[in-house]
């Protein structure tokens, strides 16, 4: 009789044990899917979902503010996804955010991201069409490296095929670069210049200390300075007009 009441009691325990745990599991189940959470819906039309789920999460400012409640195939292109949000949020969502399609971290589930409208605009009101956004997906990112990478080793091959030519003195570059006759010729060019040059300022000096040129000099130099005065002076006139 003692071991049948003890056996009654385990299962007593048991079963309250199960319970409880069944009601928690309900309970945290219930909050993730905003259960007892006021609610109200929005739908949004992407052409493509990227593999979202329905169950998954909705996120407004990095916050998770509803579930994904439903999704249908519209026609060959569009895919309609309905959400069910948080209520209390509902104010800062306004009519002009947008949603678009991100994932919890870098290889987690797909979720919606809603990107918050200008203030002054209305909230969304319940059962409203959010606008969307198509976000760049990484297979389209890694296909854009793979083309810049494969014309980035086109572009060093060619420049080495440019650069081995230069280094043999093939084409006019090479010829200009590799011929010492014309690096020669070129140097014995450049000093000529600056022998000429030299000469030349030393012909000019000479000339302003000729009196037969001395006078035109100084004529010249004296228009100019009358030019940078009359110059000055209309300057001056033009501030005092703007301060007027």
């Amino acid at each position: 009789m003692e071991k049948k009441t003890g056996n009654q009691i385990k299962l007593g325990v048991f079963v309250s044990v199960t319970m409880a745990l069944f009601i928690v599991g309900i309970y945290f189940i219930g909050q993730r899917q905003k259960l007892f959470s006021s609610t109200f819906h929005v739908s949004g039309i992407f052409t493509d979902i990227s593999g979202l789920q329905v169950g998954n999460n909705v996120r407004f400012s990095g916050i998770n503010v509803g579930i994904i409640e439903d999704i249908e195939q519209v026609s060959d292109s569009t895919v309609r996804v309905d959400m069910q949000l948080v209520e209390h949020t509902r104010k800062f969502i306004k009519k002009n955010a947008i949603a678009i399609i991100g994932s919890d971290g870098l290889m987690g589930s797909k979720i919606i991201v809603i990107i918050p409208g200008t203030v002054g605009q209305q909230p969304l009101a319940n059962d409203d069409v959010i606008s969307t956004a198509r976000q760049v997906s990484m297979d389209e990112i890694m296909h854009k490296l793979k083309v810049t990478s494969d014309n980035a080793a086109l572009i060093t091959s060619d420049l080495a095929v440019v650069m081995n030519s230069v280094r043999e003195g093939k084409g006019t570059i090479g010829m200009l670069l590799m011929d010492s006759v014309f690096a020669d010729n070129l140097d014995a060019a450049i000093v000529n210049v600056r022998q000429g040059a030299g000469g030349f300022k030393q012909n000019m000096d000479a000339a302003s200390h000729n009196f037969l040129l001395r006078g035109f000099l100084k004529r010249k130099a004296r228009i100019k300075e009358k030019e940078k005065e009359k110059a000055l002076e209309i300057a001056k006139e033009k501030e005092k007009d703007k301060k007027k």
